[in-house]
């Protein structure tokens, strides 16, 4: 169970770090180039919000599953 436990962690926190990379990519490259982002309806930032949303909801469940594999352990 420690070992699953293990595994969830490093899950959670590569979901994290993948939101966080890709965010930062995504304003970085909007601040480099603001024309390409300008031809579209939606603002620039509606991916980040969209992939934030997800991201939480993928953390949440890592969350109550450490949760539950912590309460085995005990």
């Amino acid at each position: 169970m420690k070992k699953l436990y293990s595994v969830l962690t490093i899950a959670l926190w590569s979901f994290v770090g993948v939101f966080v990379g890709a965010s930062l990519y995504r304003c970085w490259d909007y601040y480099r180039r603001p024309g390409l982002y300008a031809l579209t309806s939606a603002p620039w930032y509606l991916s980040i919000q969209i992939n934030g949303i997800l991201t939480a909801a993928v953390v949440l469940l890592l969350l109550l599953a450490m949760q539950i594999v912590k309460r085995k352990i005990k």
